[in-house]
C-alpha cells in the first residue's frame, strides 16, 4: 500500500510538504536515538541550514537499508538563525499520530538529499509494516554490546540500557579499531558500568592516564566498548580488580598499550 492511501492528507496536501529523511552527520542512527529518548521533535528543530522552505514536514527517520521510521507529520510554525544556525518551530499536526513509532516505510533513497519535494516521491514510499506497540531498543544481553563511541553515548540514555548497566559491576574491553590496541578496565563505583562508561563519553579519557594521551575526536572515531564479564553488585571490589589483572595478562593489553 502506498503511504498516500494509508495517509490521505499526505496525498492531498503533497505539494505543502517537504519530506525529512532523517539521519545524522557523524551517526546515521543520530535521529533514531533522539526519538527513542523522546527528544526527536527538538533535533529536527535544530538545522545548519534553511532545509524546511514549506508548511509541513512529513518526518521519515533512516531505520535500516531502504526502511524509514515514520516520526510524524509537523507544521513548520516560525525559523531563526543565529550563529549561521536556523532553529525551527514546529507543531505536531493532529494526523496519523496512531502510526508514529509504529509505521515502517520502504523507500529506496539512493542519493545524498535528505530533504524532498513529497509530490517528486510520494509513489515510491510504501508501507512495509505497522507494528502493534511503539518501537524501542531493548537492552541486547551483557555478552553482546560491542558498540562506538557515537552509538554508546546514545544508548546509555536509553532506559533499558541504563538499567542494565547502573546494577551490575564488571570488567569491559575497550577497542581502538584504527591500531588493534587494547585497554581493559573495571567498574565497580557509583552506578557501576554505567557510571563508568558515562566518564568515557564526556571526555574520552575517564580519568585513565593512558587515555589522557590520545585526543578526544581519534577516541571518537576508532574506540569501540565491550563487556568481558558481570557481577552482582553485591561481589566486593577485590575480586573485580584481580579479575580485571587476569583479563590484562590474558590479553596482553599491558604490553600492547592503547
Amino acid at each position: 500500500m502506498n503511504i498516500g492511501r494509508l495517509i490521505p492528507f499526505l496525498q492531498e496536501k503533497c505539494k505543502e510538504i517537504k519530506t525529512h529523511c532523517a539521519t545524522g552527520s557523524d551517526d546515521i542512527f543520530e535521529p533514531k536515538y533522539a526519538f527513542l529518548e523522546g527528544n526527536f521533535k527538538n533535533w529536527q528543530e535544530n538545522q545548519s541550514q534553511k532545509n524546511f522552505g514549506r508548511k509541513y514536514i512529513l518526518s521519515l527517520i533512516y531505520w535500516n537499508k531502504d526502511e524509514w521510521l515514520f516520526a510524524g507529520i509537523y507544521e513548520s510554525v516560525s525559523v531563526s538563525e543565529e550563529n549561521s544556525k536556523y532553529k525551527y518551530e514546529t507543531c505536531l499536526l493532529n494526523v496519523a499520530n496512531e502510526f508514529i513509532g509504529k509505521l515502517i516505510i520502504n523507500f529506496k533513497k539512493d542519493f545524498r538529499a535528505s530533504y524532498l519535494r513529497l509530490e517528486k516521491y510520494i509513489e515510491n514510499m510504501n508501507v512495509l509494516e505497522i507494528k502493534r506497540e511503539s518501537i524501542k531498543i531493548d537492552f541486547p544481553g551483557y555478552d553482546k554490546v560491542n558498540v562506538s563511541w557515537n552509538e554508546l553515548s546514545n544508548l546509555i540514555k536509553i532506559d533499558s540500557w541504563k538499567t542494565a548497566l547502573e546494577n551490575q559491576k564488571g570488567v569491559y574491553l575497550i577497542t581502538d579499531i584504527n591500531s588493534g590496541k587494547m585497554y581493559v578496565g573495571s567498574a565497580y563505583g557509583e552506578n557501576m558500568i554505567l557510571g563508568r562508561w558515562e566518564n568515557y563519553i564526556a571526555n574520552g579519557h575517564g580519568g585513565n592516564k593512558e587515555l589522557k594521551k590520545i585526543e578526544f575526536e581519534y577516541i571518537k572515531k576508532n574506540f569501540r566498548y565491550s563487556i568481558l564479564e558481570i557481577f552482582k553488585s553485591t561481589i566486593d571490589d577485590k575480586i573485580i580488580l584481580a579479575r580485571e589483572t587476569w583479563w590484562k595478562e590474558t590479553l596482553l593489553t599491558r604490553k600492547f598499550r592503547v
